[in-house]
């Protein structure tokens, strides 16, 4: 299997100027290497690939010894095709029929990562022995520098990546042929249906994973932050565009906000790995988070030119606030991960109108009139009464099965 391992790097004062000038560098490698491309296409017709770049390096980093080339090539190469994928990614949206974006210049907050080979190009990972005192990691041009380690790397190391993260910086460890931990059998296959007011509903209550009516609380973190976040941003707008206030109260914002996306990752984490180790066979939902959170189309008025009628934009402002604010996205990705890992069955279910079925055996009625409430299912035909998350989750699980013996047989 192919896992990363993320582990916080304490640099000193020195290295973290060094880490910075680094990220710098690569940035204008990149922005530039985007002008070379969009130049020479827009006045000669020419389109350059990522072999032409990469071997116009040398004479690049020999031009210019104390900027580019103090680094490792291997780390510039990696740009570039960072800059290939890019637009890989953009001729692909085309050919699907897609609304592209064209790849655009990097400001000093939209790149903020370096990677580099982990086979002799600047970057060596020393994997000896668990010890989150040692020093593992040394790079080209910054030296050696401390890793607090909390964990055992597994497999073999392939890429390295530094990330800044606010003043925080970390190191990225890609690793191929990492071995699976499987988890004795339980014998319990379980759905879950993902929501607002709880954060997921289980089609039974599981002892350590959900309270009594199967359903695992929604912390709301963005919610709870977002007073403090409000605050930072009145701050903000008082101050002096190009000022130090602005930049101080821009870095407090960031601050809070990543606090948030931490504290949304790690209940995530903790509610996947139990859910992983109470359920061999586990029903999601295989939802559209996109779709869902997509702003609405614009309705121009036709007899006001320039004017636009309502479009419901404000009244979904709010449930894309709390689906965002839930991480349903970051939830089921880490739960496939760690499903992977330890040997567990992931089924992903087309979620529509899971919640309007009636669950109880020998009926299985679809109508809008079953939940006319949010948390109330009352079937129309058969009398079936529940919450309609369970009644959810309970659909998930069924379809799941389904769908599991279907490729079974």
């Amino acid at each position: 299997m192919r896992r990363s391992f993320k582990f916080l790097l304490r640099p000193t004062t020195h290295q973290q100027t060094a880490l910075t000038a680094c990220l710098d560098d690569h940035r204008d490698l990149y922005n530039a290497a985007l002008e070379h491309r969009r130049t020479a296409y827009r006045k000669a017709g020419v389109s350059v690939r990522y072999a032409d770049q990469s071997a116009e390096l040398k004479d690049i980093r020999a031009a210019d010894p104390n900027g580019q080339g103090r680094w490792s090539a291997g780390s510039q190469q990696q740009t570039l095709r960072r800059l290939d994928r890019a637009f890989a990614a953009f001729f692909h949206r085309i050919k699907a029929g897609q609304t592209p974006g064209y790849p655009r210049f990097k400001g000093r907050g939209r790149f903020d990562t370096i990677e580099w080979p982990a086979t002799k190009n600047g970057a060596t990972w020393d994997s000896t022995p668990h010890d989150p005192t040692a020093t593992r990691l040394r790079l080209l041009g910054i030296g050696h520098l401390r890793v607090h380690q909390h964990r055992t790397v597994r497999g073999t190391v392939k890429t390295i990546s530094v990330k800044r993260e606010g003043t925080r910086w970390y190191v990225i460890l890609s690793c191929d042929d990492v071995p699976a931990e499987p988890l004795p059998a339980t014998g319990r296959q379980a759905g879950f249906d993902m929501g607002i007011v709880h954060f997921t509903t289980a089609s039974e209550p599981i002892e350590g994973v959900t309270d009594g009516q199967g359903h695992v609380a929604n912390p709301r973190y963005l919610k709870t932050a977002a007073d403090r976040i409000a605050a930072a941003q009145r701050v903000y707008a008082r101050t002096r565009r190009g000022s130090k206030r602005r930049t101080k109260a821009a870095r407090q914002i960031g601050r809070l906000h990543r606090k948030v996306a931490r504290q949304r990752a790690d209940h995530a984490h903790k509610t996947a790995l139990a859910v992983v180790r109470a359920c061999d066979v586990i029903a999601v939902e295989d939802l559209r988070i996109a779709n869902m959170t997509k702003a609405p189309a614009p309705r121009p008025d036709p007899e006001r030119t320039g004017a636009y009628l309502r479009n419901g934009s404000a009244a979904k402002a709010g449930l894309t606030t709390s689906i965002v604010d839930a991480g349903w996205g970051v939830f089921l990705t880490i739960l496939a991960s760690k499903a992977e890992s330890a040997g567990r069955e992931v089924i992903a279910v087309n979620p529509a109108n899971t919640s309007r079925t009636c669950p109880a055996p020998g009926c299985g009625h679809l109508a809008r009139e079953n939940r006319l409430t949010q948390a109330d299912f009352v079937c129309v035909v058969c009398g079936y009464t529940a919450n309609a998350d369970v009644v959810g989750a309970l659909n998930v699980k069924r379809i799941g099965l389904v769908l599991r013996d279907t490729r079974e047989g």
